[in-house]
């Protein structure tokens, strides 16, 4: 199991700190949360801070857009170095467009389905992605309580991928706490994205390896 802390609940007065502090207690990537205030009612941050803190960690960037057109931030992103994006399947018209766009670019492409998405929404497009994002609450917002029938949304979706021979994590993100993460292991989750469980411990080593299992 990977754990991506989200920079979102994150001291933004102390960043470099912040980043310093997850990478030594064991976390796999950083997860980071693009909004436009339009598709989410929420504004958080751009690729001016992503590129300003890129030289503070090694950890691998992971980043989810949620934005209306979300091929527009690929160049500067691109540029930045970021390891991995994810687009919400319910913002994008072109979406085959869009992931060969990113794999042409060596990035790794992701899906975000929202909680009332359905997973076969992306039963044509499945074999094209390196990764799924399931949003485990309503995107927007950090700190929202946990919406318990996307454990078995993440069974659904694992038997779809059994059945389209495709093997490629599963990403939780939203209410991530130490008292579902083992529910999210064994519904099939391989990356968990925890917010305020991890920047709001004061030992993060600790925090991370209590998700981890």
């Amino acid at each position: 199991m990977k754990i991506a802390p989200s920079m979102l609940a994150a001291d933004f007065g102390k960043l470099a700190e912040e980043l310093k502090d997850i990478e030594q207690g064991g976390a796999d990537l950083l997860h980071l949360d693009v909004m436009d205030g339009s598709f989410v009612p929420n504004i958080s941050y751009g690729p001016p801070v992503i590129e300003s803190i890129r030289k503070y960690t090694t950890l691998p960037f992971d980043v989810h857009l949620m934005v209306y057109h979300p091929e527009n931030y690929f160049d500067v992103l691109q540029k930045i170095g970021v390891d991995m994006i994810s687009f919400h399947i319910e913002a994008a018209v072109h979406t085959d467009r869009i992931i060969n766009d990113l794999k042409s670019r060596n990035i790794k492409a992701g899906i975000v389905l929202n909680p009332g998405t359905s997973v076969y929404t992306i039963e044509t497009i499945l074999p094209l992605l390196d990764f799924i994002l399931i949003m485990s609450v309503n995107p927007g917002f950090g700190g929202q309580k946990f919406i318990p029938y996307v454990l078995d949304k993440i069974k659904e979706l694992k038997t779809l991928m059994k059945e389209k021979e495709v093997n490629i994590p599963i990403e939780v993100d939203g209410g991530i706490s130490s008292s579902n993460a083992g529910l999210l292991k064994e519904a099939g989750a391989d990356i968990l994205v925890a917010g305020s469980s991890v920047f709001g411990k004061t030992d993060r080593k600790s925090a991370i390896q209590l998700l981890r299992g």
